[in-house]
């Protein structure tokens, strides 16, 4: 039997790095629920549900009275919403098979990294070493995973590839329209992503590094067109205005750049060294030192994105990865060819074969880990539980063991009511005066963050109510309760959730 699967592998490599991918990423779309980030759930999937039923609670629209834009791209958003409102339309209003659909959609859409970095490396550097870097691209630990969230960071990387292989086959078949296509493709990663910007002006750099400037021109002319009619034509319709999220976007994060995660120049060095797995990280990193050259229109890109982040002060985990698969061709590609000049590696072929066992025995053991894990999944499922309630009109969180309320995912409700809230910021008695003062209806149900203090927080809310029946406690993933313990400010409550007597 194995020997019938290396027969094959061998035979149709591309086909089969496809369909190792794909599995994991069906597996990830099916059991990993949850959000990564907020953004990657706040900014896109409740911001598109929003605007399908006629809400916009962040006030991100002209219409609503806001007078100054978001500082978001709305491209991404807006697919979602063309999305969500075609489910509206056939009837399809369950949100967690909503979210199964669009976890699918992003596990067939990021497909796209691996079949064009086999294709890349293919061209560039052989069979051989295409192999191995699509077996990477597809079952890299974190990639499958990160692939089905709704995160910019990693949507934004399909066109960037698709660009990159459409430079190589123009600069191949010297074609002028090829490199505007080229461009054309890039262009759309800076409407899913703005920080792309730096890539894309790294692609044209390389090009014109190379003395080729015609059709660095025209690659140019691609990647603005692009970003003219996409993002440049929604914010003109909505704003009235080219670019004006851009625009709010970057003095935004210009006025804000150390109000968020910040660190030292050397942070992303060390950040990726680790997610490729030392010691092979530090032979890609010496790959790409060896290679720069040969693999230009790979690399400058690559690293013109790296160290504009590497300088930036904000330095958040998930900005990085958009570089990811490009190290990995790269530097793949160089290492294998120094090692198959060093007299060193050529003689100790036992120890790099082993570096390498240690390397994907390491990476199976993370994929089969995280793949599957959900993350945020006790407020998703805090949310989903009471939709399911028909009886479940208001409700309210209590987590008052923080000064902040906790920020549920709306989405998973299916209401865009706010919640009484009750933190450190709004004790019991202050809330449920207000509702006495303004005759508001008590909730129904109530959602208690946190296990810290429950038995007391239950005594204080019954002093307001006629009474509280335990429903349900809602668990944090496995995943969600490592993080926290390796990191307390990932805080990934339990949910308890009482119904009030009436």
């Amino acid at each position: 039997m194995l020997q019938l699967i290396q027969h094959y592998y061998n035979q149709h490599p591309l086909r089969s790095i496809l369909f190792l991918g794909l599995f994991v990423r069906l597996i990830a779309a099916v059991f990993s629920h949850g959000y990564g980030f907020s953004d990657d759930h706040f900014l896109v999937i409740e911001v598109a549900q929003q605007w399908v039923d006629g809400v916009d609670y962040k006030s991100w629209m002209p219409w609503n009275g806001n007078t100054v834009a978001s500082g978001h791209s709305l491209f991404y958003p807006g697919m979602h919403f063309l999305l969500f409102l075609f489910f509206k339309t056939i009837g399809l209003n369950d949100p967690a098979i909503k979210m199964y659909i669009v976890r699918i959609l992003h596990a067939l859409y990021s497909m796209v990294i691996v079949f064009y970095g086999y294709k890349i490396s293919a061209q560039l550097s052989g069979v051989k070493v295409a192999k191995q870097v699509g077996l990477i691209l597809a079952l890299y630990w974190f990639i499958p995973m990160m692939s089905v969230r709704n995160m910019v960071e990693m949507v934004c990387i399909p066109p960037l590839m698709v660009a990159t292989w459409l430079l190589i086959k123009a600069d191949e078949r010297n074609k002028l329209f090829g490199f505007l296509v080229a461009g054309l493709v890039a262009g759309i990663a800076f409407s899913f992503r703005f920080q792309t910007i730096m890539f894309i002006g790294g692609m044209g750099l390389a090009i014109w590094m190379q003395r080729k400037w015609i059709q660095g021109v025209y690659f140019g002319i691609g990647a603005a067109l692009s970003m003219v009619l996409i993002q440049g034509g929604i914010d003109m319709f909505i704003w009235g205005r080219p670019f004006a999220e851009f625009q709010e976007y970057t003095n935004y994060n210009i006025a804000n750049a150390t109000n968020y995660i910040n660190g030292p120049w050397y942070n992303y060095i060390l950040l990726v060294s680790g997610l490729m797995i030392p010691p092979i990280s530090l032979f890609l990193f010496f790959g790409i030192y060896k290679s720069w050259k040969q693999y230009l229109w790979i690399i400058l890109p690559a690293l013109c994105f790296f160290v504009f982040h590497s300088y930036f002060p904000n330095k958040q985990e998930r900005f990085i990865l958009p570089v990811i698969p490009f190290f990995v061709m790269a530097g793949i590609a160089g290492w294998t060819s120094f090692t198959s000049q060093s007299a060193y590696w050529i003689n100790r072929p036992l120890w790099m074969k082993r570096l390498w066992n240690f390397f994907w025995v390491t990476n199976i053991i993370l994929l089969i880990l995280l793949t599957p894990s959900s993350t945020k999944i006790s407020r998703v499922d805090a949310m989903s539980y009471l939709y399911h309630k028909k009886d479940m009109k208001h409700y309210m969180i209590e987590s008052s063991n923080t000064w902040n309320a906790v920020m549920m995912p709306l989405f998973y409700i299916g209401k865009w009511d706010k919640p009484y809230e009750i933190a450190g910021e709004f004790p019991a008695q202050v809330v449920f005066d207000s509702i006495t003062k303004y005759h508001l209806p008590l909730p129904d149900y109530i959602i208690f963050s946190e296990a810290d203090n429950i038995d007391k927080r239950v005594e204080t809310i019954k002093q307001y109510v006629h009474g509280l029946n335990y429903e349900a406690t809602i668990e944090s993933s496995l995943l969600d309760k490592t993080m926290h313990v390796l990191n307390p400010v990932n805080v990934n409550q339990t949910y308890y959730i009482y119904k009030v007597d009436k």
